[in-house]
């Protein structure tokens, strides 16, 4: 059965360029840079970011993005991005974001309306009894700009909780990603507890810490917020990107081991329609199978304790060796290992 839900993909004109855009722009004008240079290959002009209809595509964003970092040639521009995206300013999903009950309500607005709040990475939130975790997956093909913008949207993550909810909060960070050489800003805008050359890159908590009742909360008046957050993503021409779409039938289907051929006809393309699209965004169908298949078992290790043969079993590998090499292959681990890493 196809899907009959419509996507963006990496050149679809979706994101308001007068929110996270703006935001970039304003940052590097306000360190000297020349907007014309800025600007560049973006297909942007600079009187048309403050239109309410001026639209860009991911493409060009992560083009801003990318000229940004080569201009500016600063190792805390990612983070101090961060720090002006959330609430933002995205009208009435910002608005329910300010006004969430607590941090979950929070984490799971932004999971939902992330075509207007992280249209690049897309945020999933999973919960075991101990921890909360947030992980993010690349939605529309980042490639060289996936540290910049992670680096990004976990300090704003950050930076929310700790202004909404008044103090700051005891999170720990994975990253896929080595140590960089500018730790220094990690340690300034997100703290000490990190971890670099993980197998995914998530935000973990300790789960008590999502039900405490924020301070600014007025019921009624986030409930309003919510429901005109929920209009105005009815309002957006998608909810979410085709990698995101992929994704997430694949997590649905994860235990069938579906291949191309299936996922082209429950998206409604014909499958050399879907390797291409794929390839668009630089990357291919094995390649985000093998990404949703890794975090399926990372979940079964952390949160269900499965041994090896249940998860080998569940990913309908034939037997325990052939998955052990295939972990390996995503991870550069042994499954032996994952615990270990995990822990703490």
């Amino acid at each position: 059965m196809a899907l009959h839900c419509p996507w963006y993909e990496n050149d679809s004109r979706c994101i308001a360029a007068h929110q996270q855009p703006a935001s970039l722009i304003e940052l590097c004008l306000s360190r000297g840079i020349d907007s014309h240079r800025l600007l560049r290959g973006t297909g942007l002009f600079l009187e048309d970011v403050p239109k309410a209809d001026s639209l860009i595509s991911p493409a060009q964003f992560l083009t801003l993005i990318d000229n940004a970092q080569r201009l500016l040639d600063a190792d805390d521009t990612s983070f101090l991005f961060g720090q002006r995206l959330l609430p933002g300013h995205h009208g009435a999903a910002s608005q329910a974001l300010a006004l969430a009950n607590n941090l979950q309500q929070a984490l799971e607005l932004l999971g939902e309306l992330r075509a207007l709040l992280s249209p690049l990475l897309s945020p999933r939130l999973l919960l075991d009894e101990q921890h909360a975790y947030l992980y993010w997956l690349d939605s529309c093909g980042a490639g060289a700009q996936q540290r910049f913008l992670l680096e990004a949207q976990m300090t704003a993550v950050v930076a929310m909780s700790r202004r909404l909810s008044g103090e700051a909060l005891p999170w720990q960070f994975h990253f896929r990603h080595a140590q960089p050489k500018h730790i220094e800003q990690y340690w300034v805008h997100l703290g000490e507890q990190l971890r670099f050359g993980q197998p995914c890159d998530l935000l973990r908590l300790p789960r008590e810490h999502l039900t405490r009742a924020w301070p600014q909360t007025v019921q009624s008046t986030a409930q309003v917020a919510c429901q005109q957050a929920r209009q105005q993503l009815e309002q957006h021409s998608t909810r979410a990107s085709l990698l995101d779409t992929l994704q997430r039938w694949l997590l649905r289907n994860v235990r069938q081991a579906p291949n191309l051929e299936h996922a082209a006809a429950a998206l409604g393309m014909s499958p050399t329609t879907l390797k291409r699209k794929l390839h668009k965004h630089g990357t291919s169908y094995q390649e985000q199978h093998d990404r949703v298949r890794l975090l399926v078992a990372l979940y079964l290790y952390q949160i269900k304790g499965y041994s090896n043969d249940e998860v080998a079993s569940h990913l309908r590998f034939h037997d325990a060796t052939n998955f052990r090499r295939s972990f390996k292959r995503w991870t550069g681990l042994a499954p032996s290992a994952l615990r270990q890493l995990l822990g703490g």
